[in-house]
């Protein structure tokens, strides 16, 4: 496939994450297709020269083979040929327009991977960034569960604390009030039981 200087600018290396620049063995790929088809231009160039001579050194023979039939009134006639054999001189011209076409390709070629090597830290400097401010956002939002936790834990042991002193202050009370219901239903029995001459219940141990 004829590689076009639009195959230059449209080429589309695939980025690579995390890592600076593009897939090194697919940018070198796409070099090794430069260098084959600059290659290919300098041969077709010599070729292009070499047809060139071999046409020129053709138009040069007869040329010298009609010059002794020639006249003598026709001895100024190789001054006016001057023109013809300078004629050939603009032939150098493909020399240079390869290697400048070649050249520019290159040129081009560098300053596609720099754009591509600039992108690429930028998408990884722009997904560090996004990946740090993911980080802090989590480490945020896991810092105020926890707090809250913390004040809901506060909050019950407090509440158990109070229901504990609670139970405790109903047993003490339950306890005296028992104890003085045991107290008062001895009282009223020795009471009875002087009462009646009988024995006292405190006498008999209860």
């Amino acid at each position: 496939m004829a590689l076009t200087p639009d195959d230059v600018v449209t080429k589309q290396f695939q980025h690579v994450r995390f890592k600076e620049g593009f897939d090194p063995d697919e940018v070198d790929d796409f070099l090794d297709e430069i260098v084959v088809e600059w290659r290919k231009t300098i041969a077709e160039n010599e070729e292009l020269k070499a047809k060139l001579a071999t046409y020129e050194n053709g138009e040069a023979a007869p040329a010298a083979a009609a010059a002794p039939a020639a006249e003598e009134p026709a001895a100024e006639e190789p001054a006016a040929e001057a023109p013809a054999a300078a004629a050939p001189a603009p032939a150098a011209e493909p020399d240079t327009a390869p290697a400048a076409a070649s050249a520019g390709i290159i040129e081009l070629a560098q300053r596609l991977h720099d754009e591509h090597v600039a992108e690429g830290k930028a998408q990884r400097d722009q997904l560090i960034s996004e990946a740090q401010a993911q980080a802090a956002s989590i480490v945020a939002e896991a810092e105020q569960k926890g707090r809250e936790e913390r004040a809901r834990l506060e909050k019950e042991r407090t509440t158990l604390e109070g229901r504990i002193t609670e139970l405790r202050t109903f047993e003490r009370d339950y306890r005296a009030q028992l104890r003085s219901y045991i107290e008062g239903q001895l009282r009223d029995l020795d009471t009875s039981a002087s009462t009646s001459g009988s024995t006292p219940v405190s006498a008999i141990g209860l």
